[in-house]
């Protein structure tokens, strides 16, 4: 390839006698009218003059183009399609420029590539909500004309590797991309295990296969053994842990599907993780709250260390139950909070089993336009539907509230909050999908505590004295805390290896398929 753009330069060295009147206007010309279709490419080259910044024949021109094609060509390392930046045609159009208007087609041309490019290293070259209604992330997507200004007074090379994700986060996917691509050039794991499930004790070919293969990962030194003993229930635990699944050494249905899937599948994930990383590419706060709706778990974080954690329970996986991805900040906690029913589960859930019988759900009070507590004695529930039921349903504090004892608010247009809840059980479930869409914490008072630890130095006392009063009230968090709910099935750890976790809403699966059609491939890579 820079053979290639040696002969480029080349021939543009060629093109460029001493500059006539009638050139520079024809190059000019040239400029607006190719640039005319791009509102923020015109504004950019109305503002500098119609100067070239790309197809001059020597200096920073000439190291502009150079950058360009070399981040091209090294695209592939950040999970990004080469063939989508056509770098074979662009040099032909480049090559092919030996007239001045030629020559300011070619220059839009390269700007038209280099702002793809540019945007799609640092914010995703997808759009998230295209790709699942459930990702209603704001990309934090930067002014297009700006890529070109600051570009053109900056270092070329600089600019480019100023783009992807600076986070350790980015850097440890690279790493492991990289990894699986070496891995996959080797042919992977080896064989997978011949075994729907196996367990301590048991011995044989297929208890071998699972040694080997766990060998090959990693989780398990060399052994002739043929038996499933203590050292190969310990390596089964460890990838349990690392797969979050139940750690209790039997290689179980789930645990062996997770363990028979190749080396392809995890790059998928690695890659998906990067293009997801580079939508959310801005600090997050140096003390924020990280929920991986894949993990269930919910995270303090501080200055890029977790200092609480907790297990979670998600969304259902339904239509309308799945628990959005997208970022806002917590403004306040409600203790002992009212459950005010929303609408979709009042009309669908409630108001159905209040027809076949009005005390149903006799915890719940059915509340008018004005605020008034209606006796359902006096309401005729059949004489309604989804559409025309006037009546809003509320929950009072209590033990039993669906909310439990402590909500925690981030204001929102989906209605999605952290709060503790009364069916703890399901916490001890491997797969916690099973609320609404919010996020359900299995220890809400410990997170309060830690909330609350920055503004008082008695977080247990001030938690506890409105909680004893049973009466709802609201406190305030002094500094507001950054919320992002995110969507990883593949993520790393500042110490140890690489964590996976299930699809349990296909959407990484979705985004896998739509950075396939864009032209992203897997490849091995020799090491």
């Amino acid at each position: 390839m820079l053979a290639w753009l040696l002969g480029v330069m080349i021939v543009l060295t060629g093109l460029l006698p001493a500059p006539v009147s009638a050139q520079v206007t024809a190059f000019k010309q040239a400029v607006a009218e190719a640039a005319s279709s791009d509102k923020d490419i015109a504004a950019f080259y109305k503002a500098n003059g119609y100067k070239a910044i790309w197809t001059g024949a020597f200096g920073r021109d000439a190291s502009r183009r150079k950058a360009l094609f070399e981040a091209i060509d090294h695209a592939d390392d950040q999970g990004l399609p080469v063939s989508r930046y056509n770098p074979q045609g662009l040099m032909e159009t480049l090559k092919s420029a030996k007239t001045p208007r030629a020559r300011g087609f070619a220059e839009v041309e390269m700007s038209k590539t280099f702002l793809r490019l540019a945007r799609d290293m640092q914010t995703g070259m997808l759009t998230p909500s295209k790709i699942d209604s459930g990702i209603v992330r704001a990309v934090p997507y930067r002014d297009r004309m700006s890529y070109l200004t600051n570009f053109a007074k900056s270092n070329p090379r600089g600019f480019f590797r100023a783009l992807p994700p600076k986070t350790p986060e980015y850097a440890r996917l690279m790493k492991e991309k990289l990894r699986l691509e070496q891995l996959l050039a080797r042919g992977g794991w080896g064989a997978t295990v011949p075994a729907s499930a196996l367990k301590p004790g048991q011995s044989g070919a297929a208890v071998v296969a699972l040694r080997n293969r766990l060998g090959a990962m990693g989780y398990i030194g060399r052994s002739s053994a043929q038996s499933y003993d203590a050292s190969l229930q310990k390596a089964v635990q460890q990838f349990q842990i690392d797969h979050g699944l139940a750690a209790d050494g039997v290689a179980g249905e789930g645990t062996m599907r997770e363990i028979n899937m190749g080396v392809a599948d995890r790059l998928k994930s690695v890659i998906v993780a990067m293009e997801r990383e580079r939508w959310v590419n801005q600090p997050r706060g140096k003390r924020h709250v990280l929920v991986n709706i894949t993990d269930f778990t919910a995270q303090i974080i501080d200055n890029g260390k977790i200092t609480f954690e907790t297990r979670s329970v998600v969304g259902a996986n339904n239509s309308d139950r799945r628990t959005p991805e997208f970022s806002d900040v917590m403004e306040y906690m409600v203790i002992n909070p009212t459950w005010n029913v929303p609408r979709s589960i009042a009309v669908k859930e409630y108001l159905p089993m209040m027809k076949r019988n009005r005390n149903a759900a006799s915890h719940l009070r059915l509340v008018d336009s004005r605020g008034r507590t209606v006796s359902r004695s006096s309401i005729n529930f059949n004489a309604y539907t989804e559409r025309t039921f006037p009546f809003a349903i509320k929950q009072p504090p209590s033990n039993r509230n669906a909310l439990g004892l402590v909500k925690f608010m981030f204001p929102n247009k989906y209605n999605i909050y952290l709060h503790d809840t009364p069916s703890k059980s399901l916490f001890q479930r491997e797969i916690r999908a099973f609320s609404h869409g919010c996020v359900r914490l299995s220890q809400p008072f410990d997170f309060a505590y830690a909330l609350l630890a920055k503004q008082t130095s008695d977080p247990v006392g001030l938690f506890q004295s409105h909680l004893k009063t049973g009466r709802e009230s609201v406190v305030k968090l002094e500094q507001p805390v950054p919320v992002h709910l995110i969507y990883r099935t593949a993520y790393t750890q500042a110490k140890g290896g690489m964590q996976y976790r299930r699809d349990i809403y296909g959407r990484d699966a979705r985004i896998w398929e739509a950075l396939s059609k864009a032209g992203v491939v897997l490849r091995g890579v020799r090491g």
